[in-house]
């Protein structure tokens, strides 16, 4: 009863039936009330985002299973603290669950301002499995990660190896220990004529799914299973195990008590009786069991990516079943031909019968698996390296670009990016990225026209679009910003990028206060989006509401110490009040973190003439310039501060270049009669003074312009 009720909870969960898991675990822990039984209860809760209903079930578990599941129930509720302990129980040898393990502690440290210990975990996640790319991210994100060569090296490849090698033989050895119990279960009513029938039968049945298992992509968890082979008692008198239902597949209640069938059932949902259990195996050694079901792996492999035939007997089950769509039918058509071959099988004489079990266990016995199984493992070791080498190699292209990414370095991430191959190049996850760099890099249409492209790969997928409707913001694209805001809310309401997006779009129709709800939604959505603390924050400014709009900004901060918003956002709002030591920290630790932001070097020159720094505010201003020689701004503030310095030659020929790259800037053509005033020359201040007037200035520009005009005649000394 226990076998069947965990297998039933199992197969729920593999087909997102949740709530009939929970109510069948909760059957199975009534009845058998042990602490794995308790651990499936709480994944199932976990699964279904019932972290509370999980917390309770385990908490005071001891095994390690049940540790990390209790501390992931924690971390999912905001039990930062009970989480750690879980995870770090002094009684324990080591982290739970390997590598998960310490990426979840990694996660706790990282949101506990704990850094280096966060990057340790995040660093071991990865030493124990190289293919957990979560680990890598965070590792970016902290601005920690090493080159994708070095985490993604040669070492990374053999320890796949190894591991999927481990993983193998602990399959193999649970699959043996299940084909022991299984030859203890054995029918009186059977004969040993039927019983011969059925095994043959079953092992054929089997090699034909698993085939059509292999080839279609079946799921992990239905592995491949062996019936165990016929011993020289059974064909002496003893009976072989009857048929094997599958409940791992099937999760049907029936008894395996009954007697066989002399034919295998072929239905199409499979619900009365699945494929025999049968050892798994790696591909060479299938190739061996059945050697008609796969040609050399090779060939095979590219004809599947290719959509050729293989050439095999089974080519077109082969063909159709690599489309998602058509695997049942691909299962059900080889299920109906095993079916056929089985009962005219069953119509064979005893005789006949008796010289086939002399047959197959003279075959049987030609090839002894001891001698095999080098070769075989020899075959498949070579096949899991070259795989993992392919995999590795992928992951140093998409390692190194995220990796450049998070250091702001975005030409030369999109330099990366551009060594991918096209199927991966036009990717959703991979266009977003480059959207990103070129947000990044102030190329707004450029951004635009990636983010478009990963909307088109993947239209349902909620990665960078926060980032695509701040872009759309900028380019004052209000239609199509609607029309993104109202897709991605019915996509998913509850996810903090829609509401982002719908926050955007209030606030470029000037509606700050219905803007600043849906930004605050998304917070409430995720505490832990620091990209929505910062929207908050710059709604606030908006409003003039600066001591919110900085705890908004500190909020970013918390969840992520690298958010170069939150600090650019502080330093703003600190030189709007005059606070030019705090605005001159908050810069310089912006910068820090993107160190080729030339918007953020403009401001952190302006904080240091505000200082009179002005040779040091002059030098960042270069830095700046050269950073981004489409950005007007530092060329602006470089002729403020040579003018500051009486230096009005220079800055002449400064804003002169400067109304080249900006002919419609009002205030380039007020600083200009500025200067010609102080150099006398009052006919071209005034038309200086006109032109900026005619260019349609900010009301307090309109103001100061105006105020100048009637004062043209009277010298500065005396204003």
């Amino acid at each position: 009863m226990e076998s069947i009720l965990s297998e039933c909870v199992q197969n729920s969960l593999r087909q997102f039936m949740h709530r009939n898991a929970i109510f069948m675990c909760e059957r199975l822990c009534a009845q058998f009330p042990s602490e794995k039984n308790m651990q499936l209860l709480a994944e199932c809760y976990l699964q279904n985002q019932q972290a509370y209903a999980a917390y309770h079930v385990l908490k005071g578990k001891s095994m390690a299973e049940s540790r990390y599941l209790f501390a992931l129930s924690c971390y999912q509720m905001g039990l930062l603290t009970e989480a750690e302990t879980a995870l770090n129980e002094p009684s324990a040898a080591e982290v739970p669950n390997g590598a998960a393990g310490h990426y979840l502690l990694g996660l706790i440290y990282r949101y506990t301002d704990r850094r280096n210990r966060s990057i340790q975990h995040f660093n071991q996640a990865l030493l124990l499995d190289p293919l957990l790319w979560a680990a890598y991210e965070e590792l970016c994100i902290l601005g920690a990660a090493q080159e994708a060569a070095a985490v993604f090296g040669e070492a990374s490849s053999l320890s796949i190896q190894k591991q999927h090698l481990y993983q193998s033989q602990n399959i193999q050895a649970s699959a043996d220990d299940q084909n022991v119990a299984s030859r203890n279960i054995v029918s009186d009513d059977i004969s040993p004529r039927q019983s011969k029938h059925t095994h043959s039968n079953n092992l054929r049945e089997s090699n034909g799914t698993a085939a059509v298992q292999s080839l279609g992509g079946a799921s992990t968890n239905m592995s491949f299973y062996n019936t165990p082979s016929p011993m020289a008692s059974q064909l002496s008198g003893v009976v072989p195990p009857p048929v094997c239902r599958n409940f791992q597949q099937n999760g049907t209640n029936a008894s395996m008590a009954g007697a066989a069938d002399s034919s295998p059932r072929s239905t199409v949902n499979s619900t009365i009786q699945a494929p025999p259990r049968r050892k798994f195996v790696d591909e060479g050694k299938l190739r061996k069991i059945s050697g008609r079901l796969f040609s050399d792996s090779g060939p095979r492999r590219n004809s599947r990516l290719a959509g050729e035939p293989t050439g095999n007997t089974n080519s077109n089950v082969s063909a159709a079943s690599k489309y998602h769509g058509n695997s049942k039918l691909s299962s059900m058509t080889l299920r109906s031909m095993t079916s056929r071959k089985s009962q005219s099988w069953a119509t064979e004489n005893y005789a006949e019968g008796v010289r086939n079990d002399i047959s197959d266990d003279s075959q049987l016995n030609s090839h002894p698996s001891g001698d095999a199984r080098p070769l075989e493992q020899e075959g498949s070791g070579t096949s899991i390296l070259s795989g993992a080498s392919e995999i590795l190699a992928l992951f140093r292209i998409l390692g190194e670009g995220y990796r450049l990414s998070c250091l702001y370095r975005c030409q030369d991430a999109l330099d990366v990016y551009d060594k991918l191959p096209h199927k991966h190049y036009q990717t959703g996850w991979v266009l977003s990225q480059i959207g990103r760099a070129y947000f990044e890099m102030v190329d707004y249409l450029e951004a635009d026209h990636a983010f478009g492209l990963a909307r088109l790969a993947s239209p349902y997928s909620l990665e960078g679009m926060d980032v695509y409707s701040t872009v759309l913001y900028h380019l004052k694209e209000d239609m199509k910003l609607s029309y993104l805001a109202r897709e991605l809310v019915s996509t998913d309401r509850l996810a903090p990028q829609s509401w982002c997006a719908m926050g955007n779009c209030y606030s470029l129709q000037k509606d700050h206060e219905t803007a600043l709800k849906n930004f605050q939604r998304a917070v409430q959505l995720n505490p832990r989006f620091a990209y929505g603390h910062t929207l908050c924050g710059h709604e606030y400014v908006a409003l003039e509401d600066f001591e919110n709009a900085i705890k908004s900004y500190q909020s970013a901060l918390r969840v992520d110490a690298r958010h170069y918003n939150a600090w650019y956002g502080l330093g703003m709002i600190y030189l709007r009040q005059e606070k030019f030591e705090f605005s001159e920290h908050h810069f310089r630790m912006a910068l820090g973190i993107n160190p080729h932001s030339s918007v953020i070097m403009s401001y952190l020159g302006t904080a240091l003439h505000a200082l009179k720094k002005n040779e040091e505010a002059l030098e960042v201003m270069e830095l700046a310039i050269v950073a981004d020689k489409k950005n007007p701004l530092p060329m602006y503030q470089k002729a403020n501060i040579l003018v500051s310095m009486e230096s009005f030659d220079a800055a002449l020929h400064v804003l002169e270049e400067l109304k080249e790259h900006a002919p419609r800037e009002s205030s380039v053509y007020a600083l200009m009669g500025r200067i010609y005033k102080r150099h006398n020359m009052y006919d071209k201040a005034m038309f200086h003074f006109g032109v900026a007037l005619d260019l349609k200035p900010s009301a307090i520009d309109v103001a100061t312009i105006k105020a100048a005009i009637e004062k043209l005649h009277v010298p500065d000394d005396l204003l």
